[in-house]
């Protein structure tokens, strides 16, 4: 009975992943296009490519399960997906719109990581190494682009940076050469 317990918590916590999965699929394209910098744009299109692999494998252990991968909504990823495109919306330009992008994904990421952990620990208590060995890949290789997220942060949080101060002395500039209202 414990098992049985344990296995329904399994497959309705692999249903939350496939919905998140799912979800970044729709969103990712999005995130490509609102950036500026072309490394961090190849980065998220690079994701894509892999959260394409990730739902294949969810897909493979619902098979093996005799399970469908639908009928859950990951209301975690729906949230961290609208706060994302929430900051896309607020009119920051360049390197500050880029280092929006990369907290936004970096929450995805370790959302994600937490999940993938979760999920593996279960499917080991239950026996099931393949599957344990196919989410720690994928766990893998989220924890990758978390790593590959926080290198590029450095760069575009500089540059964000200088774009601020550039855009605070131009503002100063205009300040100076506005004319000064006679009281």
């Amino acid at each position: 009975m414990q098992n049985e317990t344990l296995k329904k918590l399994y497959v309705g916590e692999l249903k939350d992943l496939f919905s998140a999965e799912s979800q970044l699929v729709k969103a990712l394209p999005k995130m490509a296009k609102a950036a500026s910098s072309g490394e961090l744009r190849a980065g998220f299109e690079n994701h894509l490519e892999q959260t394409k692999v990730h739902v294949q494998r969810l897909e493979e252990i619902f098979k093996s399960l005799n399970e469908s991968p639908t009928g859950k909504k990951c209301v975690g990823m729906e949230g961290l997906v609208k706060e994302g495109a929430e900051l896309m919306e607020e009119g920051f330009d360049d390197a500050v719109l880029d280092a929006g992008l990369i907290g936004a994904a970096r929450r995805v990421e370790h959302y994600e990581i937490a999940a993938y952990g979760a999920v593996s620990e279960i499917a080991t208590a239950l026996g099931q190494t393949q599957h344990a060995s196919l989410l720690q890949e994928t766990l893998a290789e989220e924890s990758e682009t978390d790593e590959n997220l926080a290198d590029l942060a450095e760069e575009i949080n500089s540059q964000a940076k200088e774009q601020g101060s550039e855009e605070q002395q131009d503002e100063s500039e205009r300040e100076r050469k506005r004319p000064k209202n006679a009281a």
